[in-house]
């Protein structure tokens, strides 16, 4: 478990949510629970992904995958125990104005599971081959990616006792965004090495897995990126100054090369 939280990483999840918190004037150390609970929910995804019933990956983050260190029946359980760990955390998280500990559990659950990760990511191993729609495409993005970044948003600003307006606005920030982070995800992943990016660059080509630049080309996908953003920026609009953070990390996630 330690092997694969304390790899590194970009640690974009949980300062998501601590920004979200800051966004909508609360106490941003209310939101530290959450912050590391959607962490340990992402890392046990990697686990997972990376098995080889999966992806089959050697490296994430910079490093061996962990089932290349301690064997995939280890790598199997170090996931579900991060998983469990997640739960455990976000549990010690304190009520705030408008929401219960009890509400914060529920949206970490619903976004962990059958309707979001785990439906997303059934759908793309179905998907390997090819043969996927634009649609079916954004589905798995939004069900993956964009799902645990909204996630982390609106958990943040559920710790911060967020208005309902505030809420949605963080919603649809985080559901732009996360579409546009897996975008520049599939740019990258044909235009990177693997040193550069940490992980195994090629292996959706590899595995002739349906991308937005295998869609769309390159050119277009670069624009699609920035049109999301230009949405998600856009989105921020009734949290006024505040969202200054959420906006340069919109900016950095389009710009990024790794």
């Amino acid at each position: 478990m330690r092997y694969s939280v304390f790899a590194g990483g970009k640690r974009l999840r949980p300062i998501l949510c601590l920004a979200a918190a800051e966004a909508c004037e609360g106490n941003d150390t209310l939101a530290i629970p959450a912050a590391c609970a959607v962490e340990c929910i992402h890392t046990y995804s990697l686990i997972h992904d990376d098995l080889p019933c999966m992806d089959n990956d050697d490296l994430r983050r910079g490093n061996p995958t962990n089932h290349r260190i301690y064997g995939e029946a280890v790598a199997v359980l170090a996931g579900d125990a991060l998983l469990t760990l997640a739960f455990e955390i976000i549990g010690f998280s304190r009520p705030a104005r408008k929401y219960s500990t009890g509400d914060m559990v529920h949206e970490l659950a619903l976004t962990a599971g059958s309707k979001h990760l785990v439906g997303g990511q059934v759908m793309d191993i179905e998907g390997e081959g090819g043969g996927l729609s634009s649609r079916e495409l954004r589905f798995i993005h939004e069900s993956k990616t964009a799902a645990l970044l909204t996630c982390s948003l609106r958990l943040g600003a559920m710790a911060a006792g967020a208005s309902p307006r505030r809420l949605a606005a963080l919603t649809k920030f985080g559901q732009s965004t996360g579409l546009a982070f897996q975008v520049i995800d599939d740019i990258l992943d044909i235009t990177q090495s693997s040193e550069k990016l940490g992980k195994s660059a090629g292996k959706d080509m590899a595995a002739n897995k349906t991308t937005y630049p295998s869609l769309h080309g390159l050119q277009k996908s670069r624009r699609e990126a920035a049109r999301l953003t230009s949405v998600a920026i856009a989105a921020l609009k009734p949290l006024g100054s505040k969202a200054s953070r959420l906006h340069e990390m919109a900016h950095y996630l389009l710009e990024r090369d790794y």
